[in-house]
């Protein structure tokens, strides 16, 4: 797993910020459903971000990055990848992630994303002219493809995804980079005991072979998760690369 049930994000709260937040089950365009949560600013601006979560799927981490980015002007919806083989119910720690993850599918995945995305542009997910993707891990990965998918994205956001095809050989992020229609950004550690730094420099190069606008952050000494309130010794990095989000975001949104 990549972060513990009961881990946050390291980002502080902003004491007053107007937000509101729900729990949500939205639909596919296959019928799928699944559970979300979604958190609106008081202060809109525009942009939006679907939250793709680790493997673990939709848990408070999660739900609390939602928070996060809403207090700062930025509407957001964390969903559940697992809706197709596990329900829409809340879950503990005990719940086999990985075996639900196993059975998920891109084109699944890509189902869930547009209505996350449909959602963010309606009224009720605060008619986002700007739309981005944000994924950790699992999520990571399939955030960056989600570039590919036709969504209309603003940009794609990856913490510590895997660039490489899947473990069954599906084409990852690298080897779709030419089909990307949106500006990327990745955020890595440089200790990842699962994606060597040659790997992200093999994404890096496709991404500019391909003509893709990146940016490609690499935190020497950081390892896989270090996004975490738990790991103070990687609180510069976490800092910095919520900075940069931010930035992204400012960067590529619709005024």
């Amino acid at each position: 797993m990549c972060f513990p049930i009961d881990a946050l994000p390291p980002i502080p709260p902003i004491a007053g910020a107007a937000v509101d937040s729900q729990d949500l089950v939205l639909r596919a365009a296959d019928g799928n459903r699944f559970a979300a949560f979604a958190a609106r600013t008081g202060q809109p601006g525009g942009a939006g971000v679907v939250i793709l979560p680790d493997v673990r799927g939709l848990f408070p981490f999660y739900e609390e990055l939602a928070l996060r980015f809403a207090e700062r002007g930025i509407n957001a919806v964390a969903f559940d990848f697992f809706g197709r083989t596990a329900g829409v119910g809340k879950r503990d720690a005990a719940f086999p992630a990985r075996e639900h993850a196993n059975q998920t599918t891109p084109a699944g995945l890509a189902a869930d994303v547009r209505a996350c995305v449909e959602f963010l542009r309606s009224p009720g997910g605060g008619s986002c002219s700007s739309v981005f993707s944000l994924g950790f891990c699992f999520g990571g990965g399939h955030s960056w493809q989600q570039a590919a998918n036709g969504h209309g994205l603003a940009g794609v956001i990856g913490f510590y995804g895997r660039p490489g095809p899947s473990q069954s050989g599906a084409p990852g992020p690298a080897q779709r980079a030419p089909e990307f229609k949106a500006p990327v950004l990745a955020l890595m550690g440089g200790a990842d005991a699962g994606i060597p730094v040659e790997e992200v420099e093999m994404y890096r190069q496709a991404l500019q072979e391909a003509g893709i606008e990146h940016e490609i952050e690499i935190y020497p000494g950081a390892p896989h998760s270090f996004f975490d309130r738990d790991y103070q010794q990687f609180a510069a990095e976490s800092e910095d690369a919520w900075q940069r989000v931010l930035n992204f975001i400012q960067k590529h949104r619709q005024n």
